[in-house]
């Protein structure tokens, strides 16, 4: 018998229902499993003893009692006919859903008394269905249809005998009230009580003195850190100190020192994993079961706190509702459970002490299984005894079982946590991470919004703390996380860090080692018991540790102490105050410090060192002290002669010496300035004096050290003036240039930054930016002018000056850079950013700008417009490609600009082309048209550069695509432009040196290839790539021999000293090249080898005589004498061919060069002031260039820079300023004239 399944169902009698179509097509799909879906929540014995039609039937007429709730529901909310209609289509939709299709049935248990309408209308939200009007109610719709359903039941002779509902729901009603269940379930309480409870930020464990902080909002404050994905949870990857985590994430390299070999693969599996924020992990519904690991303080409660406020301050009614966060502190859970109090989580909802508000637990258990609850478990760490913590987690785990719509998060501690079995469970697992810079900044700035008042105290403040994270390591170090970064803004407000650091150490040692466990009662082990070992104590014994480890071999520098040795110091200290069972007990306390204070970290191989660097020069400093002022085991004496004596030299000390000076008496301080002021620092670049400027910064009252204060203040002056005693070219000779610009700049700095509370170095900062004559000294006045006197009141007028005005363009650069970083909300900075980008006549300026304004003030209108004009209206190629590069960095996520960037890999101009390509590589690389334009790009494009660029972004970002390998290969061998095509070769030995066949092809290519650049990049590579293959050695020897072209000898010489230095035939061949080869290039490049790398055999000191004095080229002569003076200055012959060839050589860069490495290597041969001097009156140069160097010059340089008190050389100097005929030394004699007169 055919059924009319629409009379059924009720559709066919039902007057003006609107969504018959539904049923029309439910009704040709009733072969379909959709009925029993909807039914499906009903016990399966009892689902079993039904007919298919009988559910059928039960299933149609509840969707149609729920469509026409609908209709009702949107007629009533005044939605006419016809709009009426447009909803059919969305609510088939709707209804298809497996999960609503679930919850419809739920009215068919007995135990259901109603249905969850947040679940339902946040299912709604989540399809992306159209916004319901706002009288839509779902609450009531969801009442009315449980009652309807409870009606078919009852209406229903065969569902009202298996399911005879108001019995069941008496009897369940019955027993609620023998268990004595309370029926409260308000959300609204709880909501409150989540406000009450977690609502300001917990501050109990910081001293708060001087401020009321208990306003302070959480959800204020909150800043969503970045997590890394775990996915070999191992102690041994993530148990570092601080200073290692940092050097791999930023050179991506393992410390073979410390790491065992092998967990490297482990950390670079884990460094490699995507930084994403934590808040994207938990709003996307993939990750259903998360653990979120961390370090103490590093914010895994305040994130469930915050995620449970978020819920608390959304209405109820809210259409966009959320799940009901249920955050459960494990703590305190197991100490209810101990106390018989509750044995499962519902119960302990349901009428545990601590909870902020009970909930019902069987309406809860409704909630829980339709998913509507975000359940959060904190803690786990501190579970403490084992078992216990194993039932935890097998609570948890079951928990997960009975309710598998519902979303957990569970926190733990990094140190002691064993992932096995909730990985087992399905849960992943991510690690917080240090707050990023920029989150630093913007603790800082809310921090200071929110609890100061007085606006001008509000950025003095701030700013103070901006620049102590900047300018102190150790601070940067500890602001990485929450806990200690929040101590920093409290201690900030009444203290200057970073001179008062020592005081925020001393508080965070303390709240780590003692307070953050007993504000919350937790005692790991009684023998631990804090009456008995308090804080103090461990401080003291850390003391001692740091005091030994920088005692031993490695020092400081090593961060690192055996357990035996570590034992044996807590064990001398538990003796000392005659602990019982002091063995014991300092096992324990290691644990403890290790797992529990954060203060020690686990390194394997039984090693142990600071997690914190921070604190391993805190302790050791507060050591030396201690025995300085309590004690009294150590004189002012013995502290400058046996610390700062034996550590000066040493940047890895200057820390600890620095906390030092700021723990002593000023008059001591005073004593260990002079003793640095004392000691010759000039070849250590004068650290000595760049080390007692910083402690000087460490006294609190300057008056009380004024006079050594200010001999150290001229002392640092002249610095900035600071030249070398022998002539070398600015920029030409890097090393020396570097060197002299690195000791002008930092004096300039060490004087800005230690007195700028001194109102004359504001007016000598300006004198020095307007009008010193070194460029590099010129830029970074202006820099320490913007950032130590950026409040006062005439620097921003000034900058804004210089950045217009200045006639040097290194200047006017910086002033920009500045004002747009130091500046950005004056109102003229923005138009003067955007004038000096199109106007400025120097393009490193304008490309400044242009940097500037894409980095600091990208939301404002028509920046992008803008950026995309400077691309095609600069003339400059530099400007238009980093206006490329900053557009598409800076507005990656707007909809025009990969287009814009496809667009402008076609464009006329090469070098945007060169820059697109490559930021669509790096940027872009998913998009589907990304890697065919750049196969296109590295094949077709006209231009060599933009053919390279596409090489290189192949290689390295698309790596593993099928055609790249042939692709390079290709361009390896038929590009017509070299450099493309040793750029190919590079890229495949790199990139694909596991590739069985790149290894017989660079061999083919090292011989076979017609072009030198690519035999030689071939040749490299097969010698910094392949050096154990056999054959490579053979090559490079057969290269440096017989190729034809000198570049490809040379490069071979060059990589066998390098790398081959040891096998018995390269020094022969060496030697060879440096003697025969009929290439001058060579014969220079294989001299300086054999000087570098073979300077104990007998043959090559010589070797470098015979060509310093008989090559026939000037450059092999020129290159023999100054390795003769670099690594040969004590052969006595050396000063005697040094001379001659400074009097006597024919070229003058031989001549040149010998009076250099005279002057700058043999500083106390009183008979070179002959030399200088004949040099200067007679050597016979005649200038061609500009560029080229005069003997004369070198010589005149030498001899005002050693000998500037010597009777001969004034009137010499008058002599060359007049007579010389070369302008450039008529100009310098002037110049030294004028400093000597």
């Amino acid at each position: 018998m055919i059924i009319d399944w629409l009379a059924v169902w009720g559709v066919t009698q039902a007057v003006g229902f609107t969504f018959k179509p539904i049923f029309e097509e439910l009704a040709k799909d009733v072969v379909k499993d959709w009925a029993k879906d909807l039914l499906k929540c009903i016990p399966k014995n009892i689902l079993q003893q039904l007919k298919k039609e009988d559910i059928e039937i039960a299933a149609g007429k509840a969707l149609k009692e729920f469509l026409e709730l609908m209709q009702q529901e949107l007629e009533d909310a005044d939605i006419e006919e016809l709009e009426l209609k447009q909803y059919t289509k969305i609510l088939k939709n709707f209804i298809s859903n497996p999960f609503i299709r679930e919850t419809l049935g739920y009215p068919f248990q007995s135990d259901c008394q109603f249905l969850d309408a947040q679940v339902i209308s946040h299912t709604w939200y989540e399809m992306n269905l159209p916004m319901l009007p706002q009288k839509f109610d779902w609450e009531r719709l969801t009442k009315r249809y449980v009652k309807k359903v409870k009606a078919i039941i009852r209406e229903s002779d065969k569902l009202r005998s298996l399911l005879d509902s108001q019995t069941l729901e008496e009897l369940s009603k019955n027993l609620q009230k023998i268990a004595g269940v309370p029926t409260d379930f308000d959300l609204h309480r709880y909501q409150e009580g989540l406000y009450e409870r977690y609502g300001n930020l917990k501050l109990d464990s910081l001293d708060t003195t001087g401020y009321a902080y208990n306003e302070l909002k959480l959800w204020r404050m909150f800043i969503a850190q970045n997590v890394r994905e775990v996915h070999q949870v191992l102690p041994q990857v993530h148990e570092l100190p601080k200073e290692h985590f940092k050097k791999l994430r930023d050179a991506n390299q393992i410390e073979a020192e410390i790491l065992l070999e092998e967990l490297e693969g482990y950390r670079r599996v884990y460094f490699e994993q995507p930084i994403v924020s934590v808040l994207d992990i938990i709003n996307n519904p993939v990750y259903k079961y998360i653990v979120i690991l961390g370090d103490p303080g590093s914010g895994k409660s305040t994130l469930l706190q915050f995620l449970a406020l978020n819920w608390a301050g959304t209405p109820l009614n809210n259409i966009i509702s959320q799940p009901i966060p249920l955050l459960i502190e494990l703590r305190t859970y197991i100490r209810r459970r101990e106390n018989n109090e509750c044995s499962n989580f519902l119960e302990f909802f349901h009428k545990c002490s601590g909870i902020v508000h009970h909930l019902n637990q069987n309406q809860l258990h409704e909630h829980l299984k339709t998913g509507n609850a975000l359940v959060m478990f904190d803690g786990l760490d501190e579970v403490f005894e084992l078992g216990k913590r194993e039932d935890v987690i097998t609570d948890i785990h079951r928990f997960t079982n009975v309710y598998p719509h519902v979303r957990v998060i569970v926190t733990s501690r990094v140190i002691g946590y064993k992932p096995q079995r909730l990985r087992d469970a399905e849960f992943r697992h991510f690690m917080l991470q240090d707050l990023e810079a920029e989150q630093i900044q913007d603790f800082i700035i809310r921090w200071h919004e929110l609890t100061f008042h007085d606006e001008e105290d509000k950025l003095r403040k701030r700013e103070r703390l901006h620049r102590a994270i900047d300018t102190s390591k150790s601070i940067a170090e500890l602001a990485g996380n929450p806990l200690l970064l929040t101590m920093m803004a409290i201690l900030n407000r009444n203290q200057e860090l970073p001179r008062d650091r020592a005081t925020l150490y001393e508080q965070a040692s303390r709240v780590l080692l003692h307070q953050w466990d007993v504000e919350r009662a937790l005692v790991e082990d009684s023998r631990l018991d804090p009456k008995t070992i308090d804080y103090k104590d461990k401080q003291a014994m850390l003391r001692q540790v740091a005091y030994h480890m920088q005692t031993s071999a490695k020092g400081l520098t090593g961060n690192l102490i055996s357990v035996n040795d570590l034992e044996k110091i807590l064990i001398r200290y538990l003796k000392n105050i005659e602990f019982e069972y002091p063995t014991k007990v300092a096992r324990v306390m290691i644990n403890q410090l290790r797992t529990r204070n954060f203060m020690l970290c686990f390194l394997g191989a039984d090693y142990y060192a600071f997690v914190h660097r921070t604190f391993l020069e805190y302790f050791c400093a507060w050591e030396f002290v201690w025995q300085f002022k309590e004690t009294q085991t150590l004189s002012i004496k013995e502290l400058n002669n046996e610390v700062f004596e034996k550590h000066w030299r040493y940047e890895t000390w200057h820390e600890v010496l620095r906390l030092i000076t700021g723990m002593i008496e000023p008059r001591f301080v005073c004593e260990i300035l002079e003793y640095l002021m004392a000691q010759n620092g000039e070849a250590e670049k004068f650290i000595n004096l760049f080390l007692a400027a910083k402690c000087l910064a460490e006294v609190r009252n300057r008056l009380l050290v004024t006079t050594t204060a200010n001999k150290l203040l001229h002392r640092l002056k002249e610095l900035t003036k600071y030249d070398l005693g022998y002539y070398y070219q600015p920029y030409r000779d890097e090393e020396e240039t570097k060197l002299v610009q690195e000791i002008r700049t930092k004096a300039v700095t060490s004087v800005a930054t230690t007195w700028k509370d001194d109102a004359d170095t504001l007016v000598w900062l300006k004198q020095l930016a307007n009008a010193d004559e070194h460029e590099d000294v010129r830029r970074t006045s202006v820099q320490e002018l913007a950032r130590s006197f950026r409040d006062h009141v005439e620097t921003l007028v000034w900058l804004k000056q210089r950045a217009i005005a200045d006639n040097d363009w290194t200047v006017r650069q910086v002033a920009l850079q500045e004002l747009a970083r130091n500046f950005k909300d004056d109102l003229e900075i923005l138009p003067m950013l955007q004038q000096r980008a199109t106007s400025d006549e120097n393009e490193y300026v304008r490309q400044a700008a242009v940097q500037e304004l894409a980095r600091g003030f990208k939301d404002k209108p028509d920046i992008l417009h803008w950026l995309k004009q400077r691309v095609t209206a600069d003339n400059s190629g530099t400007v238009r490609q980093v206006a490329v590069q900053e557009l598409a960095r800076s507005f990656k996520d707007d909809l025009e600009t990969l287009v814009w960037l496809k667009q402008r890999t076609t464009d006329n101009d090469w070098t945007v082309r060169q820059v697109a390509v490559q930021e669509l590589a790096r940027g872009f690389k998913d998009d589907l048209d990304t890697l065919f334009i750049l196969k296109q790009c590295a094949i077709t494009d006209e231009n060599e550069y933009v053919r390279q660029a596409a090489v290189q972004e192949l290689a390295r970002v698309f790596k593993d695509d099928a055609d790249t390998l042939f692709i390079l290969q290709q361009c390896a061998i038929s590009d017509k432009y070299s450099g493309v095509r040793q750029t190919a070769v590079e890229e495949l030995a790199r990139g694909f040196k596991e590739e069985p066949e790149i290894l017989p092809w660079l061999k083919q290519r090292t011989t076979a290839d017609n072009d030198q650049y690519v035999r030689r990049a071939a040749m490299q590579e097969l010698a910094r790539g392949f050096k154990d293959d056999p054959d490579t050695l053979l090559i490079l020897q057969q290269r440096a021999i017989a190729d034809q072209y000198s570049d490809v000898r040379r490069a071979a010489v060059q990589e066998l000293a390098r790398g081959f230095k040891n096998y018995p035939d390269t020094l022969l061949i060496l030697k060879q090249r440096a003697t025969t080869d009929d290439n001058e290039y060579v014969r220079r490049t294989a001299l300086q080898e054999l000087a570098k790398n073979f300077t104990n055999d007998l043959d090559i000191l010589p070797i470098l005589k015979k060509h310093a004095t008989s090559d026939k080229y000037a450059d092999v002569r020129q290159a023999a004498v100054q390795e003769l003076a670099r690594r040969f200055k004590n052969d006595p012959e050396t000063l005697v061919i040094l001379k001659k060839r400074a009097t006597v050589d024919k070229s003058s860069n031989v001549r040149q060069v010998a009076v250099q490495e005279l002057a700058r290597g043999f500083k106390d041969q009183l008979d070179l002031f002959e030399v200088f001097y004949t040099c200067a009156i007679n050597d016979p140069f005649t200038r061609e260039y500009s560029f080229q160097d005069n003997p004369r010059q070198v010589a005149l340089e030498a001899i005002t820079e050693q000998y500037p008190h010597y009777p001969q050389t004034l009137p010499l100097l008058r002599d060359r300023a007049a007579n010389d005929p070369d302008e450039q030394v008529r100009e310098l004699a002037k110049k030294k004239l004028a400093e000597l007169g």
